[in-house]
């Protein structure tokens, strides 16, 4: 059964091994959990430059789908524990979420 809902997903591009920061803050301030995979960036020396930070090719990605009437505070926690300033040099970014699918068959 098909819903439309006011969901955001959350995405949180984060250096490995930091997934943790990302998750405490976000269940902290209401999300229930999330999905973390692995992932290899491609960055380049001038993005280097930009941002004036050393960019480790080995990151994790997190995705949290969370009600949008929560997406502030949850982003915001994400980015003071785990931002571009911090040890993890987070990402965070958000998307809306249109229609999602529940099978409630057991």
């Amino acid at each position: 059964m098909a819903e439309s809902n006011k969901k955001e997903l959350i995405v949180c591009i984060i250096n490995n091994g930091y997934a943790d920061l990302v998750m405490n803050a976000a269940r902290r301030t209401g999300a229930r959990g999330g999905t973390t995979f692995h992932a290899r960036g491609t960055g380049n020396a001038d993005i280097e430059k930009f941002f004036g930070i050393s960019i480790s090719p080995d990151k994790e990605v997190v995705l949290i789908v969370i009600d949008k009437a929560i997406k502030d505070e949850v982003v915001s926690a994400i980015y003071k524990d785990a931002g571009l300033d911090t040890k993890g040099q987070g990402i965070v970014f958000t998307l809306p979420v249109d229609d999602f699918v529940i099978n409630n068959k057991k």
